[in-house]
């Protein structure tokens, strides 16, 4: 026998020694294999063959940062345990290049991943591994679940190029972005007028803002299309620095654009099994806007340079799928490059995980740890801490997929053009919120994809596409807004904040009667969605006038409306009397109202334009008379309100409270 194995078998021996040590906090009769079982964050189904993410104790974390071989910690367990399994590297998960003290506080430091050859056994090394007592925990390298979408391709030629008059930018394809502003002529069967967004409301306050800047963790974004270049999130240092060097000594080499997790290197687009998911993913967060080509972004600004930032965490490449622990270190990678925005269109397979104890395992799953430091970075003044939108999953489950369903992050369910649950969302628990995703439908045996999502797909194109993928990035670009008119008003926000406004900034959804399920080919059942979407349907000027303080006020069009105010102050039950107001005839403009009269608490108006004004209605704060000179009575008091004229919407005339119409409100 040679001397290496001979050192081999010694170490190993050492191995047996110390990992079968009795934890103080077990009883003296369990065994190590009871012991080891208690480690374990997950199971191996879809895990990466040849690595395992551990979690040390502290003293091992320090001697494996001063380590100078991959494979040789000083730690004898650790060393027997590489030896025997021919383990290739044992790094950090995370990058203490950044930010080091943070993390050592929320113990990132002492997360590590182990590789070795593929061939071997993962559970019988994950078992061996976590009867070391220097191991706290054990975690498999799960795969995130690739998104299954297919892309249909826009022929340019065939798209005007004349600018629509009633468009608000001219941009060639804004026209067919009904997921902005739906005014109920898109083809697609049933298709509502006002099932959007209601996006073109809110561009009237802002379009967004450069120092506001949204991670895309997804496939690799295209980063040359001229739709996205310009508000592209460019990291100078390695733009001006030397090729192949970490200029600005972050940990990353080449990083311009964001950095490619699955292949460490750069971002890619362009390699067999790529989708352009990413780059259509992008582009409804941020294609920039009035630059006389393409698609609009939710968040593009306004064709001055003005629009908010992205950049690229590649976690898919090659129809390669990143492991729990490379993503991880991409969530990481966004807060340190300055995002405050995390926009994620993946996850694990739906049920997977069950709940939140699960997912948490004592918030010390390398993937949580991940999202609570994103969470507590602050990389706006404007925010206090990043947000995380997840798009809820594509199985039509009556739950959302992790981490989306995880109650810290925003998960968002998908409606189509007729305002109703498309065939594929995810619903009921864990979902938060509802945006456009799209959907295909058939005709005569051929299928339409006119009511998906439009967006921007690599090599300069334009592709429709389906999937609450398409939905999330419809929320995340909301949110950019309300950061930049948070910013704009001297606003600063609380992350709770920020996730309760938008999650109560939603339109009412209600539905009856059946639609067909475009994915079987029979029926969907419509009134089991109901009260199960979320809060409803997401409407980005609702989300701006809760930032700004401002109550909407729904108002049908064309036909008369009874308001009382009553249900807009305070909890909606309190007893004011409305006092005449003036509303501005700009107002009455926009609006087009014909009729507009105040009685007793009451106001009757119609408006027949639809759109959106700022109005300050009066009352008396107790009693029926304003107090003053000889008389005892009420306060004379005034409230900014905002009027939202969209069709579809429905008021009770008895309480003036909005009430929902079959589908949407």
């Amino acid at each position: 026998m040679n001397r290496t194995k001979l050192f081999i078998l010694a170490l190993m021996g050492v191995c047996l020694a110390s990992c079968t040590t009795d934890n103080v906090d077990e009883p003296q009769s369990a065994s190590p294999e009871a012991i080891a079982a208690k480690k374990f964050v997950n199971t191996s189904a879809d895990a990466i063959e040849g690595e395992l993410i551990i979690y040390v104790d502290e003293a091992t974390a320090l001697q494996l940062e001063g380590a100078e071989v991959a494979t040789r910690s000083g730690v004898s367990s650790l060393d027997a345990f590489a030896a025997e399994v021919g383990a290739t590297a044992i790094k950090p998960v995370f990058n203490l290049k950044v930010n080091a003290e943070r993390k050592r506080a929320l113990d990132m430091h002492r997360w590590y991943t182990v590789s070795f050859p593929a061939e071997e056994n993962l559970d019988e090394a994950a078992q061996r591994l976590a009867q070391c007592e220097v191991v706290e925990l054990v975690q498999f390298a799960t795969r995130i679940a690739q998104p299954k979408v297919t892309a249909t391709e826009i022929n340019l030629d065939e798209v005007a190029t004349t600018r629509v008059a009633d468009m608000p930018f001219d941009d060639t394809l804004l026209p067919k972005q009904w997921h902005y502003n739906n005014d109920g002529t898109v083809d697609f069967p049933n298709a509502k007028a006002g099932a959007d967004i209601n996006l073109f409301a809110a561009w009237e306050l802002t379009t967004g803002r450069p120092d506001v800047v949204v991670a895309i963790v997804d496939e690799g974004v295209c980063y040359t299309h001229k739709d996205l270049q310009p508000n592209m999130h460019v990291n100078e240092a390695e733009q001006n620095g030397e090729e192949g060097v970490d200029d600005d000594n972050n940990g990353y080499v080449d990083d311009v654009y964001g950095y490619n997790f699955v292949d460490n290197g750069r971002i890619t687009w362009t390699r067999n099994g790529d989708g352009g998911h990413g780059t259509h993913v992008a582009g409804t967060v941020a294609a920039v806007n009035n630059n006389g080509i393409g698609v609009a972004g939710v968040a593009g600004g306004s064709g001055n340079g003005d629009g908010v930032r992205i950049f690229s965490c590649q976690i898919i490449s090659g129809g390669n799928a990143a492991g729990v622990n490379a993503t991880a270190a991409a969530v990481e990678y966004a807060a340190d490059r300055g995002a405050c925005i995390l926009q994620n269109s993946w996850g694990f397979n739906a049920g997977d995980i069950a709940n939140d104890n699960m997912f948490e395992t004592g918030q010390t799953s390398v993937e949580w740890k991940a999202f609570q430091y994103f969470m507590s970075t602050k990389n706006h003044p404007n925010l206090e801490g990043g947000i995380i939108i997840f798009a809820a999953g594509n199985d039509g489950k009556a739950y959302a997929g992790y981490p989306a369903a995880y109650n810290k992050l925003i998960a968002v369910s998908a409606i189509g053009a007729d305002g109703n649950p498309t065939y594929y969302t995810c619903y009921d628990r864990g979902c938060n919120v509802t945006a456009p995703g799209g959907e295909y439908f058939r005709r005569n045996g051929s299928t339409v994809e006119s009511g998906c999502v439009v967006s921007t797909l690599p090599g300069d194109k334009y592709a429709l596409m389906q999937g609450t993928s398409m939905a999330c990035p419809h929320v995340s670009g909301i949110a950019a807004l309300a950061i930049s008119y948070a910013a704009d008003n001297g606003i600063v926000l609380t992350l709770s904040e920020l996730k309760d406004i938008i999650v109560s900034s939603a339109s009412g959804l209600k539905f009856e009667g059946t639609k067909s399920n475009y994915g079987t080919n029979g029926t969907m059942n419509l009134q089991v969605y109901n009260n199960k979407m979320g809060t409803g349907l997401i409407d980005a000027y609702r989300v701006l006038m809760a930032v700004r303080g401002t109550t909407c006020i729904p108002i049908p069009l064309g036909e008369q409306a009874i308001l009382d105010i009553n249900y807009y102050i305070g909890d909606g039950n309190l007893q004011v009397k409305m006092l005449e107001s003036t509303i501005s005839d700009e107002v009455k403009d926009k609006l087009g109202i014909t009729d507009c009269r105040f009685m007793g608490s009451k106001l009757l108006l119609t408006c027949t334009k639809p759109g959106t004004a700022l109005v300050t209605l009066k009352y008396i704060a107790g009693g029926n008379t304003a107090g003053g000179g000889q008389i005892t009575g009420g306060m004379e008091a005034e409230q900014e309100f905002a009027f939202v004229v969209r069709p579809g919407i429905k008021v009770d005339e008895g309480t003036g409270a909005p009430i929902v119409p079959g589908g949407w409100l």
